[in-house]
């Protein structure tokens, strides 16, 4: 095995303040990533295009698509905005849906989370509602409560699809997690297939049918406290592997080069 620490990519949240605009990300999500994947990570700063995107994934061996305060604007995929969509991030949005796209191109192994789990639905074509509390029949999917513990609490149960990528990762049929978000999958991309729903249908996680690396997609959160939660272990374990995996090939590919020039 290599001696050097694979590279993870975080995207960055945007906000204003004292009319500068700062980068910043998320502790848990970092902590997740140093204590249970063993692995090195990085934010990626918003407002990059695909140029400043493709020279920093020459350096990644994997990303991870964040959860945030803000949602997705909704002319994204294809809806009008309104106040019940809010809050907005524009600068994330223009990095991320680009970003998301080049990852799946390129093979590298990419995990999603709560926003990042949204952002993936629509790269790839599908949309979003939001406030499912108000829908007949939906759960309330929000985190409650200002203590994190009390709003990271398990939440509810998902039922696992047989033989998919969270099936083999977890090793069970069902599980029970968090729930802190007002939006959802409203309709499924084309290019993603259902790895886990919530007992009133919400989709829980995803995956890239057909991706030639690692991917997965999760509505909850399970970088909270990763290193305590059995499942939260098996999940950025298995992204970990993956990444140390796509370290090698890469380093194969570029000695190999060297060797043969």
């Amino acid at each position: 095995m290599s001696a050097k620490l694979p590279l993870v990519g975080l995207p960055a949240d945007t906000y204003e303040k004292s009319g500068f605009l700062f980068h910043s990300l998320g502790d848990k999500y970092v902590r997740a990533l140093t204590d249970v994947s063993k692995v090195a990570s990085v934010m990626i700063p918003s407002l990059l295009d695909e140029a400043g995107i493709d020279a920093l994934l020459d350096h990644f061996d994997g990303v991870l698509m964040t959860g945030a305060v803000s949602n997705v604007h909704p002319p994204h995929y294809g809806e009008e905005a309104t106040e019940a969509h809010e809050p907005y991030d524009h600068a994330r949005d223009t990095t991320t849906l680009k970003l998301i796209k080049a990852v799946i191109a390129r093979g590298i192994p990419l995990l999603c989370i709560c926003r990042g789990f949204q952002e993936l639905n629509v790269t790839m074509g599908g949309t979003l509602e939001t406030e499912l509390q108000d829908k007949p029949g939906r759960l309330d999917h929000r985190g409650h409560g200002e203590d994190p513990d009390e709003r990271y609490k398990m939440a509810h149960k998902i039922s696992i699809e047989k033989n998919g990528v969270l099936s083999r990762i977890l090793g069970k049929s069902e599980t029970t997690i968090n729930s802190v978000h007002r939006q959802g999958v409203k309709s499924l991309a084309p290019g993603l297939q259902v790895e886990a729903t919530a007992p009133d249908g919400i989709i829980e996680a995803v995956s890239v049918k057909g991706a030639r690396g690692f991917n997965l997609g999760m509505q909850w959160h399970p970088e909270y406290k990763a290193a305590s939660n059995p499942d939260s272990v098996k999940i950025f374990t298995a992204f970990g592997d993956a990444v140390r995996a796509h370290l090698r090939e890469r380093e194969q590919v570029f000695y190999g080069n060297k060797r043969s020039a």
